[in-house]
């Protein structure tokens, strides 16, 4: 989410629709947090994975009933860019075979070479995997973003987090049956809360004047670097990884919330004024 949405800020600022401050980032914010939830014991049951799955059919419910809301919106697409269905079929299969197929070989090879350099399994699945399979969800939203559609970019973000979280791991832990779905506590006490933090962090560049700018893009993109590096020390230099973590802290952290404090006081100030 970090990544995708502050590059394509940087591409171009993206406005955001009041729809997606109201709804669907909150929404994604109750979910992260009963993810984590669910997660704390170590293992996420098949009947919390059949609760996730339920979520989703209630959550595509909602999406139907609401999508009437602004009904202009499906006239904003330019006549130069209508096709007939089959050419769009044609065009949606060719892109996303192509994106499933690239994503596959940056995969393979980037955990290939991370296997040889001796990081661990679970910092190639947070890194590595996590890059690969984002791949075609950010590449849309660059491209999106290029084009000037920014409710798509942000609205590809957005869906493509609730869905890993509710189709995808709903579905894994329901077939794992009474197993349950084994959850590392790494994972518990450090990515789930970075989850949880990070879309709580985005609310209030969500809400300065409803734009997305290159400088919070900037900022988002700098706060998943600091992740990596983390990530990165913690595998192959853990003697500095207390180290980077007091520098986090000690400056990063504060600098981060002096930035969002002065996001809320813009936003409010907008507010005020007519």
């Amino acid at each position: 989410m970090l990544v995708v949405l502050g590059l394509s800020a940087l591409i171009m600022p993206l406005r955001v629709q009041s729809r997606l401050v109201r709804r669907d980032v909150p929404l994604l914010l109750g979910v992260s947090m009963a993810v984590w939830g669910m997660a704390s014991g170590g293992r996420v049951t098949w009947q919390a994975g059949t609760a996730l799955l339920v979520a989703t059919v209630m959550n595509i419910v909602w999406e139907m009933r609401t999508a009437r809301e602004n009904p202009e919106e499906g006239n904003e697409i330019d006549a130069s860019e209508r096709s007939t269905p089959q050419v769009a079929a044609v065009k949606l299969a060719a892109g996303l075979a192509l994106l499933v197929g690239g994503s596959q070989l940056l995969v393979q090879g980037a955990t290939a070479a991370a296997l040889a350099l001796g990081v661990s399994t679970t910092v190639i699945g947070l890194t590595i995997v996590a890059a690969g399979t984002s791949m075609p969800e950010l590449i849309t939203s660059l491209v999106a973003a290029y084009r000037g559609k920014a409710d798509l970019a942000i609205g590809n973000v957005v869906g493509s987090n609730l869905l890993n979280q509710l189709v995808i791991l709903g579905l894994c832990a329901t077939v794992s049956g009474t197993r349950g779905l084994g959850v590392d506590p790494v994972m518990i006490q450090r990515d789930l809360p970075i989850m949880v933090l990070t879309t709580i962090a985005c609310l209030p560049i969500f809400w300065t004047q409803g734009v997305i700018t290159r400088l919070e893009g900037g900022v988002l993109v700098a706060l998943y670097g600091a992740y990596l590096v983390e990530q990165l020390l913690l595998s192959i230099a853990p003697g500095y990884s207390d180290e980077f973590r007091l520098l986090v802290l000690v400056v990063i952290v504060p600098a981060l919330m002096v930035f969002l404090s002065w996001q809320v006081l813009a936003w409010r100030e907008a507010r005020r004024s007519p």
